[in-house]
């Protein structure tokens, strides 16, 4: 009975994203935002449950990719095309006004295919199918990471239409609404998923501080970020957690 655990529990991930897909197209993104939360967290505890129960499996390998494939590879691509939409207007009307300009009030540019842009963020769906099939036979990445793991890449994403709701900061709001930062993140979220950048795993082999002080001192971070800065608090704790990585010798060991 117990080797089903781990199972169920990935299952109601792959639930939770399904949900979270449903709401992000409705465009209720603190729905989808939640659902997304609790879906990494039965992400988490499906592999902690399968080491604990001493039952891992590659079935349970197989089905634990899968679902992160629509929790945190096809609801982070969802947002990021509808953020791009919501600020395609403005560049549409862009290029409108220069071709208008360029040939003296003679508009002959067709504004159409920049209703297909927002369609870049899609792209970060593929780079997270590509980062999670390479996972799956890479054999290297037992205790530490190669490039984003799609869930801290799929927090970064959600992150943003909750920084929009919660915060309310002018100047907050128009860099997340910038067309070119939401490009350049995407992109820069396309290439860290699949970078050769080693980043270590909260994975405790024992509770020592002296063997786990990267992650405590980051967990501690985490938490002091949270609470002052609330969801803007999300990029950064990523930002660090790429940073400690890259700082830390034992990340590989």
């Amino acid at each position: 009975m117990k080797q089903y655990i781990p199972n169920a529990l990935t299952l109601l991930n792959l639930l939770c994203g399904s949900i979270a897909v449903i709401f992000a197209i409705e465009n209720s993104f603190i729905a989808a935002s939640f659902f997304v939360f609790i879906g990494i967290f039965f992400d988490f505890f499906d592999g902690f449950a399968a080491r604990k129960l001493n039952v891992q499996s590659e079935l349970g390998l197989q089905l634990d990719s899968l679902a992160d494939m629509v929790t945190s590879g096809l609801v982070p691509g969802i947002v990021m095309f509808k953020l791009l939409k919501m600020v395609g207007p403005s560049w549409i009307e862009t290029v409108k006004s220069i071709e208008y300009n360029r040939t003296d009030g003679l508009e002959f540019s067709n504004p159409m295919i920049y209703y297909f842009l927002p369609f870049i963020g899609l792209s970060i769906t593929l780079a997270s199918a590509y980062r999670l099939a390479k996972f799956n036979i890479d054999t290297e990445q037992q205790n530490y990471f190669k490039g984003l793991p799609t869930p801290a890449n799929a927090l970064l994403i959600i992150s943003l239409p909750l920084i929009l709701e919660f915060q309310n900061n002018d100047t907050i709001n128009a860099v997340i609404l910038n067309k070119w930062v939401l490009i350049g993140l995407t992109i820069f979220s396309c290439w860290i998923l699949n970078s050769n950048i080693k980043l270590f795993a909260l994975k405790f082999k024992n509770w020592g501080f002296k063997d786990n002080a990267v992650r405590y001192v980051f967990i501690i971070l985490c938490l002091v970020l949270l609470i002052v800065l609330k969801f803007a608090a999300i990029p950064l704790i990523i930002l660090l957690y790429i940073i400690m990585s890259v700082l830390d010798k034992k990340t590989t060991k």
